[in-house]
C-alpha cells in the first residue's frame, strides 16, 4: 500500500508537535548529607572525626568544663530488682545468673548514694563547671547519672552502639546524653575533662578502662594527678593479686598509689573532694 504525500505531511507535523516528556530534576545530594556514604567505609574518617569534635560543642555550650567518672558493669543491678525477677522467672539460667549478681548488687545502691554526694557538692557555686559522667547505659552508669538526677545536678552520658546490653538510661540530663561509635574515641572523652575516677565492680569493659586510664596517669600522659578510687575491696582484691603485680616488677610500688581502694562512701568522697579543692584553689 502507497503512502500519500498528505498522510507523510500529516505524520511529520504530529511527531513535530509531540512533546518530550522529561523527569523532574532532582537536587544533587551533598556529600555530607548522604547517609549511604557515611555509613560506608570512605566515609570512617568523617564519622570519627564527627565523634571527635561534636562533643566538645555540646560541652562547651552547656558549660562543662570537669567531671567525675563513674565506671562499671552494666550488668549490676539493686537487690530490689534481682528479687523481683527472681519471682517472676523459673528459668535456671536466669535465676543462676540472678543469684550471682547479688553477690554485687549492694554496688548500685553505694553509686547511686555516693554520685548523690558528690552531686550536691557539684551543685555549690564554687563548683560550678563540674558534672558526673558515666557510659550512659544501665547498672552502675545508671546509678550513677540517676543519683545525680536525685539532687538535680547535671550528668554526662556517653553511651556506645552495642549489639546487646547498651541502652542509655533515662537519668542522664538530656542535652548531655551523647551516642558513640568507636570505643576509642568515647575513652578520650572519658579522659578529656575528667578529674576524678571511681571505678566499682565490672567486667571485661570496665578492666579495660580501668587500666587504661591508670597506664595514662602511670606514664604522665595526664596532666595532673587525679584521684581514682576503686570501689568494692573485697571484689578487687579478691579479682587481681595487685602486690604481686608489684613483687614481680611488673609494677613499682609506688604505682599502688595511684588509686585508693575504699568501701566507704564518706571516705572516697573526701578522698576526691579534698584533692579537688586544692587543686582548684591553687588555679
Amino acid at each position: 500500500m502507497k503512502t500519500t504525500k498528505s498522510t507523510k505531511s500529516k505524520a511529520a507535523k504530529t511527531t513535530q508537535t509531540k512533546k518530550k516528556t522529561v523527569a523532574p530534576r532532582q537536587e544533587p545530594l551533598i556529600s555530607y548529607y548522604d547517609v549511604n556514604f557515611l555509613e560506608s567505609e570512605a566515609g570512617r574518617q568523617v564519622r570519627m572525626l564527627s565523634e571527635f569534635t561534636a562533643p566538645g560543642v555540646t560541652f562547651k555550650q552547656e558549660r562543662i568544663k570537669n567531671t567525675i567518672v563513674f565506671f562499671g558493669s552494666a550488668r549490676t543491678l539493686p537487690m530490689s530488682e534481682i528479687k523481683s525477677r527472681q519471682k517472676k522467672t523459673k528459668d535456671p539460667k536466669t535465676l543462676e545468673r540472678l543469684k550471682n549478681l547479688e553477690k554485687v548488687a549492694e554496688s548500685y545502691d553505694l553509686a547511686r548514694e555516693l554520685s548523690k554526694k558528690l552531686s550536691k557538692w557539684i551543685n555549690h557555686p564554687h563548683h560550678e563547671g563540674y558534672a558526673i559522667c558515666t557510659g550512659g547505659g544501665p547498672g552502675i552508669m545508671e546509678a550513677g547519672n540517676r543519683g545525680a538526677d536525685d539532687v538535680g545536678a547535671p550528668s554526662v552520658g556517653l553511651n556506645i552502639k552495642l549489639p546487646f546490653e547498651q541502652h542509655s538510661n533515662p537519668y542522664i540530663t538530656d542535652c548531655l546524653n551523647l551516642q558513640f561509635r568507636y570505643f576509642f574515641i568515647r575513652k578520650y572523652w572519658f579522659l578529656n575533662l575528667s578529674r576524678a575516677l571511681v571505678v566499682f565492680p565490672g567486667g571485661y569493659g570496665t578492666l579495660d578502662e580501668l587500666f587504661e586510664m591508670l597506664t595514662l596517669i602511670q606514664t604522665n600522659k595526664y596532666a595532673q594527678k587525679m584521684p581514682v578510687v576503686v570501689f568494692g575491696t573485697k571484689f578487687w582484691k579478691k579479682l587481681i593479686n595487685w602486690s604481686y603485680l608489684a613483687e614481680t616488677g611488673m609494677i613499682d610500688k609506688e604505682d599502688l598509689s595511684l588509686f585508693k581502694f575504699t568501701d566507704s562512701i564518706d571516705e572516697a568522697y573526701d578522698f576526691i573532694t579534698n584533692i579537688l579543692e586544692q587543686q582548684d584553689s591553687a588555679i
